[in-house]
C-alpha cells in the first residue's frame, strides 16, 4: 500500500488555505477523472495508445479510474480519432479539445480549464497522467479520501527519492558546482536519510475553484499523497518503454480479480491454442497444429492446481475425434460450446463453486466478448479482431497457435505470485 500519514506527521505538508472553498454540505459533489491524451506526442508518436504489456498505454490508468468506482465521470481529453476509439472502448467519455489547447505550447492547465468550462457540473477534477501505468484504484481512493474526509482542496502524488543533487554550472565560465542537498563531509547513508519527496506525475486532484479562479492545480489547502517507488513509473522517450513494460508486468493493475485463487482457465482451441486452420487429408482426416510452447504453458498451470478447460465451437468444423486427440495431448477436458459460450460456461463455473472474478478466459472473436468482459483475467492473441481485443484485459504479443497460450499462462502465474507476495507483506505487518 501507499504510505499514508496522518496530519501532523512528517508524511504531509499543508499549503495556505483558500479563502473561498467550494461547498461540501452533501459530500464532494461531482468528481471527474480526466486523462489528457493529445495525438501529437513528439517523443513517441501516438504514445498514449501504443501497446504496453498487452494493453494500450491509456488503458492502464483508465482501468484504475473506472475500477476505483469513486468518480462521477471518467473522461479522456483528446484531439485524435484513434485515441477517442480506445478511450471509449475502455469505458471513458471523450472531451474533444479545441485546436487552441491542442498546440505544442498548450499547457495541461489550459486544457483542464477548457474542460471545466464545458462541464459546469464538475466540482473536482482528478487529472491523471496517461504515462503512469502502474496506478492502482487504491491510490485514487485513498487520495480522494483526503479531500472528502480531511478537507484538502488539492492532493497530488509524490515519490520518495534518494538522489544527491548538485548545482548545474556553465562549464565555460569556470564556475564550480556545489552540493544542493548534502554536506560532502557528512554524506548520509541511504538508511539514515529520509530522502526527498518529488512529484511523480501520476495524478493531481483539485477543486474547480483552484483551477478556474486561481489558475492552479495545487492550490488552497494542499497535501501530497506518497506512492511507493515501484508504482512510480513515467514514460517520456522510447528508452523508457521496455523498462516500464517489465515494471508494469510486476506491479501494474490488471483488474478486479483475485489471481491468487484462480483455479480455472477456459481457452479456445481454434484461434488460441491453434492458428485457426484445419488441415484436411485426401481421405477426409482432420489435422491441426499445436505449438509445444503452448502445451508447456498449460502444464505450468496444471502444476499450480489451475484446471484448464479447452473449448471448441459447434460453429467450427472440428470433429469429435480431433477434439479427443487434443484432449489427449494436453491433458485437458475439451468442451463444445455454442454461439453464446457464456450461457454454457456459467453453470460450469457455478458447479465448481467459483466466481467469474476467479476465472481466467482466453478467447479470440466476437462470441467470446461476454466471457472476456466477465472473467477476472482475460486475454486474446494479438491477431484477434478488434471486437475481442477491446474486451480483453491482456493482449498477447504472440498470435494464435504461436505461443499466445504460453504467454497468458505466464501472465496468470505472475499475477498469482504478486497476490501471494501482497498477502505475505500484509500478514507480516
Amino acid at each position: 500500500m501507499a504510505t499514508r500519514k496522518r496530519p501532523g506527521e512528517n508524511g504531509r505538508r499543508d499549503g495556505t488555505p483558500s479563502k473561498h472553498k467550494p461547498p461540501r454540505a452533501d459530500g464532494p459533489g461531482h468528481v471527474a477523472a480526466l486523462i489528457l491524451a493529445r495525438g501529437g506526442s513528439k517523443g513517441i508518436p501516438l504514445k498514449n495508445i501504443k501497446m504496453l504489456a498487452g494493453v494500450p498505454l491509456l488503458g492502464w490508468v483508465l482501468r484504475a479510474a473506472v475500477d476505483s468506482k469513486k468518480f462521477s465521470s471518467v473522461w479522456v481529453s483528446t484531439d485524435h480519432d484513434e485515441i477517442e476509439k480506445v478511450a471509449r472502448a475502455c469505458g471513458a467519455q471523450v472531451h474533444r479539445r479545441s485546436p487552441e489547447v491542442s498546440k505544442d505550447s498548450s499547457s495541461s492547465l489550459d486544457t483542464i480549464q477548457e474542460f471545466c468550462r464545458l462541464n459546469p457540473e464538475v466540482d473536482f477534477v482528478c487529472h491523471i497522467q496517461a504515462t503512469s501505468p502502474c496506478l492502482h484504484p487504491f491510490h485514487l481512493t485513498e487520495a480522494l479520501e483526503m479531500i472528502t474526509e480531511q478537507g484538502y482542496d488539492s492532493v497530488f502524488a509524490v515519490v520518495r527519492r534518494h538522489h544527491f543533487r548538485w548545482q548545474e554550472v556553465n562549464k565555460a565560465s569556470g564556475e564550480l558546482t556545489r552540493p544542493l542537498n548534502l554536506d560532502p563531509l557528512n554524506r548520509p547513508r541511504r538508511q539514515d536519510w529520509d530522502g526527498e519527496l518529488c512529484e511523480n506525475g501520476s495524478f493531481y486532484f483539485s477543486t474547480r475553484h483552484c483551477i478556474m479562479n486561481e489558475g492552479l492545480l495545487q492550490g488552497g489547502k494542499v497535501a501530497y499523497y506518497e506512492m511507493k517507488a515501484e508504482y512510480s513509473v513515467d514514460i517520456d522517450v522510447d528508452i523508457d518503454w521496455p523498462v516500464a513494460e517489465q515494471r508494469v508486468l510486476r506491479y501494474g493493475y490488471f483488474g478486479e480479480a483475485n489471481p491468487e485463487v484462480v483455479r480455472l482457465m477456459f481457452c479456445n482451441v481454434s484461434g488460441c491454442l491453434t492458428e485457426g486452420r484445419i488441415y484436411l487429408s485426401k481421405s477426409g482426416e482432420q489435422m491441426v497444429s499445436v505449438n509445444t510452447r503452448d502445451t508447456a504453458g498449460i502444464r505450468m498451470l496444471q502444476r499450480e492446481n489451475t484446471e484448464v478447460v479447452l473449448l471448441t465451437s459447434a460453429l467450427d468444423s472440428v470433429g469429435r475425434s480431433l477434439a479427443d486427440r487434443v484432449a489427449e495431448v494436453t491433458g485437458c477436458q475439451v468442451v463444445e460450446v455454442g454461439a453464446e459460450p457464456l450461457k454454457e460456461l456459467k453453470p460450469m463455473v457455478e458447479a465448481k463453486k467459483l466466481g467469474w472474478k476467479d476465472v481466467a478466459f482466453m478467447g479470440c472473436d466476437m462470441p467470446d466478448v461476454g466471457c472476456l468482459n466477465l472473467a477476472g483475467l482475460s486475454a486474446v492473441p494479438h491477431d484477434a479482431p478488434s471486437v475481442a481485443i477491446n474486451a480483453a484485459k491482456y493482449i498477447c504479443r504472440s498470435g494464435g497457435g504461436a505461443g499466445a497460450v504460453r504467454e497468458f499462462a505466464e501472465h496468470i502465474l505472475l499475477q498469482k505470485e504478486k497476490a501471494k507476495a501482497r498477502r505475505r507483506s500484509t500478514d507480516s505487518v
